[in-house]
């Protein structure tokens, strides 16, 4: 049996009173939208193959959206497909947060019982959130991430049970719906890649006003090609006419269809209240003129009981329980009994498919209704509902009550009443993680405050958490609920609603409130707040704010806002200006932390103690702490602090040069990302084993790793840490469009208002690199030096070595270059001075510092075979492939030009080539292969690789032989200088013109030097640089210096 609504037991009631009453839709014949009902046939094809569809219907009011549902929910179960159908609701002026969702999983849980509980198993405790049922939820500390990790359990959970069978979710409605439902919406539509699984949306195009909230997300799922709209239009002529003839069961008179057809302008509902009408007046001359008259019609013909039942079911929502109409209405269960039938029996009303209660046949109705209601009888109504309500919990569900209860008195006008319900209704929206309904109750309560007596006021409790905040100070039992407090938590709701700039407004507003108390605590709380909302927003750093809190909160006695404060401060020290003042600032945390007895925030300030140690050269103890933070957040449940461990621990292990135990590391994370719906954490994880396995050469995997992180990450900076990943790969692989495309994605997502090392020097580098390539060397050393400009302090060296020895190797490229000479000497003395002032204190360290040496060298052309040999031994036990390849390469062109063993730089060669060749590292592999060539080493054909023992023999500095010696190559050991120039193919004056522009000499100054005419230098030079393969003099004279073709030059 396939389950379509779900009907609890307690429905059966209404259905059964209701006996023979006739509650099927008007029209019994389903007229026209073949193509309309084709696509979602066709869409439910793909989605039985396992390809999740989604698609959304829309058309004004009355058009006909939800009769083609029911012809298409009818059809799937046909089909064997399971259907769910959850609708949005409108409660006054509130929605229900994710109201369809509830109702929907419901249905689901009643007809797939078994693979419902599969499917949650573990994690209750979140999904109650949505589906009360399932349990009672986790209390877990909330932040900006928690809504994110109820949508990715959500998005999880549908693909889990539509894993074996068609799952058809069917939300009506969405032009009512929360701010939590669209987002929980938009994040299914973009992520749902498993399962046989179809989403279905309806809503009134004609309610999407330039400034109604869906409006928004239709424009982002209109982009989305996984996305179809489905837009209905109105009935022609026939069509009208066919509609006509199904209401009547005859066939009508052709002036009848024409005026029915022109008054109802082929809206389907029109056409059926026009034929209503008709009955109702035997001819058409009654037909009343106004839209609002017509859908008033019936219900002024129904006897006054079933009218007065009607507006009391029109004020109530989108739904009236049975049992709350009947304590709201009076009257004896025959009258209402009646009452019911009549409004049942003339197709205003019908049986709620989700609850025991009665609906309206059509919205349109509800709000005609609605409106007709005179201002004081409005508000007597919801006063009725708000006291039925107030005195008989029980007449409505868990889930729903708090909302319309605050939502009645609201409407009553009764502030005294309303407000406690509305504080009531915004911490149960806040445990359900729907933040956005949590600010508009806030806002509304904020808005009640003044017009409440203060012997109410005084009888509020602060919240029962929120933040750290409750805890400056107060009292919860005894100090009332100050409007302060409210502030504070609208400005949390705001922030973690994703509404970063109301929270900002929220949280000034409360500052100009401070400013006339003596409360620092409260005052630091919020600047703390305003710290993150700033660096959020891409305001500025936040150091601001927190360095005014850290003020204010000094010599304070202890508390938890104190211990917070420090440990932002501490955090932010770590990321902006780590060094020993940031490990001091960790150090106060943890102490007062545990002063005050708050282990959430001491485990924090452990957290960024430990990476700090590690940097400090206290590696295991660091890393110790970092490991004992991890155990302990998984044991205590707190799942912030899960992600931000499993981000920051992979990346200290990769820093500490220990790439294999940061996988390790990274896969525990993910792990812990994945169970504990932690997606954009899951992404920073994905984003650092991406690194670690660059580091390890397993180039592919990096690039799946990165692609997880892009496809996982929600927030900007986890955006933007993804696409820096893929722009290392695209750079060590050469290609230099996505590389730039990516490298504009990473400064636009890291924005310029919170400089982090993290997220600069590396962006720096990769730019530098692709400037350098494409001949802009003064824009690579133009972004050097701005970066140089402030320094790298203590803890940038993971970052800063690597820039430096790619600032060497730039330079060591350019030299002879004639533009390049100029501001040399300043810039390697700078490198040189940063690098010197970098601690090497473990390996990977050491080795980038060995390895710049040897780039300094080679950038003065005073790099030997030792200088190589001893980058190599630092970096081959560190399992870094890409670096050591990047080394052989340069080692065996020095001991080719030294002269120096020629079948050691064969092997070397070789081994650079396979390294490059494996890891697809292109322009590293052209470069071999070019320096090959030029000493006519064969890298390619049979016996041409040496065997994997060949050895590599430690080189050290050598003087070049005399001519004539002994030890000066002949014949077969031609010098490897003249070789490289012969390679080529100048000829012997080809080469003595070359010699002379490596010189710096103009055509004029060459022919006078060689007894030529200018002229004939201009050919030579031509030649020259057709053969060289180069542009440019410069260009031809850089090459001789760098390949030392010309040691007199």
């Amino acid at each position: 049996m396939i389950t379509v609504r779900e009907k609890s037991p307690a429905a059966s009631y209404a259905y059964a009173m209701l006996g023979g009453v006739e509650t099927r839709s008007v029209s019994p014949v389903f007229i026209g939208r073949a193509e309309e009902f084709a696509a979602l046939t066709e869409a439910l094809a793909r989605a039985a193959s396992g390809d999740p569809q989604a698609l959304l219907i829309g058309g004004e009011a009355g058009v006909g959206k939800t009769r083609l549902v029911e012809r298409f929910v009818a059809t799937a179960e046909r089909r064997d497909a399971v259907v769910a159908v959850g609708s949005c609701v409108e409660i006054g002026a509130d929605g229900l947060p994710f109201a369809p969702f509830p109702t929907a999983l419901r249905a689901l849980r009643r007809a797939l019982p078994e693979e419902m509980a599969a499917a949650c198993a573990g994690q209750e405790g979140e999904l109650a959130r949505l589906l009360p049922e399932l349990g009672e939820a986790h209390r877990d500390a909330t932040d900006e991430h928690s809504i994110a990790r109820l949508f990715e359990l959500t998005g999880r959970l549908l693909e889990r049970i539509s894993a074996e069978r068609v799952v058809v979710l069917v939300l009506e409605d969405l032009h009512w719906a929360d701010a939590s439902t669209r987002h929980l919406l938009a994040y299914l539509f973009r992520t749902l890649g498993s399962g046989r699984l179809m989403v279905v949306g309806t809503y009134r195009a004609d309610d999407i006003h330039r400034r109604h909230p869906l409006r928004p997300l239709l424009a982002e799922l209109d982009r989305l090609r996984t996305v179809t709209r489905v837009e209905l239009d109105r009935f022609n002529h026939d069509e009208v006419g066919r509609q006509l003839a199904g209401i009547l069961a005859e066939t009508p008179d052709a002036a009848l269809v024409d005026e029915i057809f022109d008054r109802s302008d082929g809206n389907a509902f029109f056409v059926e209240e026009l034929a209503r009408s008709l009955e109702c007046c035997g001819d058409s001359s009654g037909l009343t003129e106004s839209l609002r008259d017509l859908l008033l019609v019936r219900v002024e013909a129904l006897p006054e009981h079933a009218q007065r039942i009607a507006r009391l079911v029109a004020e109530g929502g989108s739904h009236v329980e049975h049992e709350l109409l009947a304590a709201v209405a009076g009257l004896a269960e025959d009258d209402l009994d009646a009452a019911l039938r009549a409004a049942v029996g003339a197709h205003l009303l019908q049986p709620a498919p989700d609850t025991d209660g009665y609906r309206f046949r059509h919205s349109l109705v509800r709000e005609a209704v609605s409106d007709d209601l005179l201002p004081g009888e409005r508000t007597r109504v919801n006063r009725r509902y708000a006291e039925a309500l107030e005195a008989d919990p029980s007449l409505v569900r868990d889930d729903e009550r708090t909302t319309r209860l605050a939502s009645y008195w609201y409407a009553a006008h009764d502030a005294a009443k309303a407000l406690p319900a509305v504080l009531r209704a915004a911490v149960e929206a806040r445990r359900r993680y729907a933040y956005s309904e949590q600010l508009r109750l806030l806002e509304r309560a904020m808005e009640l405050w003044d017009d409440v007596p203060d012997a109410v006021l005084a009888t509020l409790r602060p919240f029962d958490y929120a933040e750290v905040y409750p805890a400056s100070g107060c009292d919860p039992e005894n100090t009332p609920l100050r409007y302060l407090d409210v502030m504070a938590e609208a400005t949390v709701a705001a922030h973690f609603g994703g509404d970063r700039k109301r929270a900002l407004a929220i949280s000034r507003k409360a500052m100009r409130v401070l400013a006339a108390e003596a409360d620092p605590l409260r005052e630091a709380w919020f600047l703390v707040q305003r710290s993150r909302l700033v660096q959020g927003l891409d305001k500025g750093d936040g150091w601001e704010e927190l360095a005014a809190a850290q003020e204010l909160v000094r010599g304070l006695p202890p508390s938890p806002v104190q211990a917070d404060v420090l440990t932002n401060v501490a955090s932010w020290r770590a990321l902006h200006q780590p060094g020993p003042q940031a490990l001091s600032d960790s150090d106060r945390a943890v102490e007062y932390a545990r002063l005050v007895g708050d282990e959430y925030i001491e485990l924090h300030a452990r957290l960024t103690r430990g990476w700090l140690v590690a940097d400090a050269g206290g590696v295991e103890d660091g890393l110790a702490e970092m490991y004992e933070v991890r155990d302990r957040a998984e044991q205590l449940h707190l799942m912030n602090l899960l992600g931000r461990v499993s981000i920051n621990l992979p990346s200290s292990l990769e820093a500490m040069g220990r790439s294999l135990e940061a996988v390790a590391a990274a896969d525990h994370g993910i792990e812990i990302c994945h169970s504990h719906g932690l997606a954009d954490s899951g992404a920073w994880v994905y984003a650092n084993q991406s690194q670690s396995l660059f580091s390890l050469g397993h180039w592919p995997q990096s690039e799946t790793a990165a692609a997880s992180a892009a496809r996982l990450a929600l927030g900007p900076r986890a955006k933007g840490l993804a696409a820096l990943r893929r722009t290392e790969l695209a750079v060590a692989r050469g290609d230099t469009a996505e590389a730039e495309e990516q490298l504009a994605l990473v400064r636009r997502y890291f924005g310029h208002r919170d400089p982090q090392h993290q997220h600069v020097i590396d962006p720096v580098r990769h730019g530098m690199v692709l400037a350098a390539s494409q001949g802009r060397l003064t824009e690579a050393r133009t972004a050097f030096e701005a970066l140089a400009g402030a320094g790298f302090p203590p803890g940038t060296q993971r970052y800063a070595l690597p820039l430096l020895r790619t600032a060497a190797m730039i330079e060591a490229d350019a030299r002879g270059l004639p533009a390049a000479e100029a501001d040399r000497p300043e810039l390697l003395a700078l490198i040189r001075r940063y690098t010197k002032n970098l601690p090497m204190l473990v390996p990977v360290w050491a080795a980038h510092g060995v390895f710049i040496d040897a780039e300094l060298a080679r950038a003065e052309g005073t790099d030997t075979p030792g200088h190589w040999a001893r980058a190599a031994e630092a970096f081959d036990p560190l399992d870094r492939p890409y670096e050591l390849a990047q080394i052989h390469r340069r080692w065996a062109e020095s001991l080719l030009i030294a002269p120096g063993d020629r079948s050691t730089a064969t092997a070397l060669l070789h081994r650079a080539r396979e390294v490059a060749h494996r890891l697809g590292a292109r322009p590293l592999t052209e470069a071999v292969e070019q320096l090959a060539a030029r000493a006519r080493i064969t890298l390619d054909g049979p016996g041409a690789a040496p065997g994997p023992d060949a050895a590599i023999h430690p080189a050290a500095p050598a003087a070049v032989p005399a001519a004539g010696s002994p030890d000066r190559p002949t014949g077969d050991e031609q010098d490897p200088a003249i070789a490289a120039v012969a390679s080529f193919g100048l000829t012997p004056r080809e080469q003595d013109v070359h010699r002379l522009v490596a010189a710096g000499h103009t055509n004029r100054r060459i022919a006078e030097e060689l007894f030529i005419s200018p002229k004939t230098a201009s050919v030579h030079v031509s030649n020259i640089l057709a053969k060289l393969g180069v542009s440019s003099r410069g260009e031809a004279a850089a090459l001789a210096h760098r390949l030392r073709l010309y040691p007199a030059a």
